[in-house]
């Protein structure tokens, strides 16, 4: 399955004296949809159960990725937000493990 959508990436900035807080910015990918699972988590301090992925996709990566791969937080598929949570480096690609939904800040 093919893959084309935005990857979040966090850059600290000084807001304020002493003050940092993350900027995102995204940009677009395509790639291959490597893994794709999810399942049910059943969290005892909600009364719904939360989705979780551990879908896994290969992009092809750019110098910028290559760079800042550890400052990925998110990936868009499928109209939401879900964070990333590794990457794996196999140029000329990056495999990025996706798990559950990106609630933080986006661009």
């Amino acid at each position: 399955m093919r893959f084309h959508g935005a990857v979040g990436y966090a850059n600290s900035e000084e807001t304020a004296p002493g003050v940092w807080t993350d900027v995102i910015t995204e940009f677009e990918y395509t790639g291959d949809v490597v893994r794709n699972t999810g399942r049910l988590e059943s969290n005892l301090a909600t009364l719904n159960e939360d989705v979780s992925f551990s879908n896994a996709f290969s992009i092809v990566a750019d110098a910028y990725a290559y760079e800042n791969f550890e400052k990925m937080r998110y990936l868009n598929w499928n109209g939401s937000n879900w964070r990333v949570n590794s990457v794996e480096i196999q140029r000329p690609r990056l495999i990025l493990t996706i798990g559950g939904l990106w609630n933080g800040n986006t661009a």
